[in-house]
């Protein structure tokens, strides 16, 4: 008698995600989507925002593989990407001051604060920011056309006249040069959030 194999858990997926598997992250997107996309929807009041965001984190997600493996928990840690990008959208698309209050009013009341929710404060990003700066022209450069103002490895590679792989090898060295100086900082699994978060 056939018995398929068995279901992966998430470790074992987010541990063959850093490893750069495509089906552990393809397995992730299809296990979290639906309930991400249903938390980002009942916030922002948007199917197409909330689709955009959700889009968004696991592209993220994907370009920062190498960092998946410190994700202990991935729905909390979905929920808290979440949970900011749907803040940090509904700050700059809400014009008037009196409804951007109330949403976030309402957004804080029905999120549980965490010791983790520190990790996004103006301190944090001021080191973010002193970790790219450190990094070599070069990379320093690619990271910020990618992350900064929003080009694809392939357009980037267009631009500075490289390769594909160049820019994506770039970019993973940056990740982790990042990562390792903001563990040196004592963050910890900080570095995790505040690239996901903030970069």
């Amino acid at each position: 008698m056939y018995t398929p194999p068995p279901i992966p858990d998430d470790a074992a997926l987010l541990s063959g995600l850093a490893a750069g598997d495509e089906a552990a992250f393809n397995m992730l997107f299809e296990r979290y989507r639906d309930k991400l996309y249903g938390y980002l929807r009942k916030i922002t009041k948007s199917a197409e925002v909330a689709e955009e965001i959700v889009v968004d984190i696991f592209v993220k997600l994907w370009e920062g593989r190498e960092l998946a493996i410190q994700i202990r928990q991935m729905e909390p840690f979905l929920h808290k990407v979440a949970y900011h990008k749907a803040v940090d959208f509904l700050k700059t698309a809400s014009r008037h001051a009196r409804l951007q209050q109330a949403y976030l009013e309402r957004l804080e009341r029905s999120s549980e604060k965490t010791a983790d929710d520190l990790l996004i404060d103006t301190e944090c990003r001021k080191l973010l920011r002193e970790a790219v700066n450190r990094l070599p022209p070069k990379r320093k450069l690619i990271y910020t056309l990618s992350r900064e103002q929003g080009l694809t490895h392939d357009q980037i590679a267009a631009a500075l006249n490289l390769s594909r792989n160049t820019v994506k090898n770039t970019m993973m060295a940056a990740t982790r040069s990042i990562s390792s100086f903001l563990q040196h900082q004592g963050l910890g699994k900080a570095a995790l959030s505040l690239f996901f978060l903030l970069a």
